[in-house]
């Protein structure tokens, strides 16, 4: 690789590391819950962090943890897990241009990688800097700090199940990193579209049952966001 091609690549991830460093506080209470709740859900240490290398995806894999506990269905399981990433169709097509140029390995790796805080801090910049190799930069360092972050907290959290007091209330604190992670997201008017109808129709259906109000809600804001972004196209063309 050429010299410039590798400075380039250099700066990028030291720009996006420090864009994304903010919002990596927040991982940590996230992955410590999720740690603790795959020891709760009866998993092994093994069992969960494989869950966790597969997976890498927390909303699906809390989702997924009362019905595994359950002996819930399979196909129930999976459809649940799937309908919470469903978030990730419109992260990729938003996410897209910005890793014009850029390999197909290089955007397998990447596709992995994505994960809420990455495509907050990433969407946007990437789509205005038209080198290839600092777009790469500025997205991978970001993604691998992350990915570092979660799995060696998950791996405290699984074992400090037993030690950490419940009156810390972590699972409080995930949920506000959560939210802190939506605020920036909900600056792109069809993510802010997707988030209120499906947080509204979540409201609506929590009563139904084996938690499928959480997979409707979740499809019917997909939807919206998909329809929003089309006439936001649109209006842009005319």
């Amino acid at each position: 690789m050429p010299q410039s091609a590798t400075s380039a690549l250099v700066a990028g991830a030291r720009e996006g590391f420090a864009a994304f460093l903010p919002f990596s506080v927040g991982l940590v209470p996230w992955a410590l819950v999720m740690g603790m709740a795959m020891t709760s859900a009866g998993f092994s240490p093994l069992e969960a962090m494989g869950m966790n290398l597969i997976v890498f995806a927390g909303t699906a894999q809390l989702g997924t943890l009362p019905l595994i506990a359950a002996q819930a269905p399979l196909w129930l399981i999976v459809v649940t897990a799937l309908a919470l990433n469903l978030r990730f169709v419109i992260f990729s097509a938003a996410i897209a241009p910005g890793f014009r140029g850029i390999g197909q390995p290089a955007r397998w790796l990447c596709g992995h990688l994505l994960t809420d805080g990455v495509f907050a801090t990433c969407a946007e910049r990437m789509q205005q800097v038209d080198d290839t190799r600092w777009r790469l930069g500025y997205y991978l360092a970001p993604s691998l700090w992350s990915w570092l972050l979660w799995q060696s907290f998950t791996l405290l959290g699984i074992f400090a199940a037993g030690v950490v007091p419940r009156g810390w209330s972590l699972e409080f604190m995930a949920t506000i990193a959560l939210i802190v992670l939506l605020v920036p997201m909900a600056r792109i008017r069809p993510m802010l579209v997707a988030a209120i109808a499906g947080g509204l129709a979540a409201t609506l259906l929590r009563d139904l049952p084996l938690r499928l109000g959480t997979v409707v809600a979740i499809v019917i804001g997909i939807a919206a966001g998909f329809v929003a972004e089309h006439l936001e196209h649109r209006s842009r063309q005319s």
